[in-house]
């Protein structure tokens, strides 16, 4: 679960390093994200030669989580870092390649690009 303000690394060659969660668009009141959600954020850390500058509003898309998440089947899924893709408005990744194991929940969600540009889909 990620709420506002919450810092969360950046799993893409896009150029972030960290990035601030600071909402949610078209949730309403929502308060907390999960992964396979897509939230607003700033760039809090960027590589200076990265296509995404330090102070930048980006949407990102939530591929783990420290939180645990409860599946259908009743398992349960956990990673050690919290970690997004920034994504451009059709929901395609901003960067060539991803880093680290995504959620399968992304793919359910319909993000095939970024799930298949993933090492490893968990």
């Amino acid at each position: 679960m990620i709420q506002a303000r919450t810092i969360l690394n950046v799993a893409d060659n896009s150029g972030a390093k960290k990035l601030m969660m600071i909402g949610l668009p078209g949730r309403g009141n929502k308060k907390i994200a999960r992964v396979g959600e897509v939230i607003t954020g700033v760039v809090k850390l960027a590589d200076p030669q990265g296509s995404v500058k330090d102070g930048e509003m980006v949407r990102a898309l939530i591929v783990r989580t420290k939180k645990e998440t409860r599946r259908k089947d009743g398992s349960h899924i956990r990673f050690d870092e919290n970690a997004a893709v920034v994504i451009d408005n059709h929901g395609n990744p901003r960067g060539s390649r991803i880093f680290g194991p995504v959620a399968r929940e992304v793919r359910e969600k319909g993000f095939l690009k970024i799930a298949s540009l993933a090492p490893e889909v968990i």
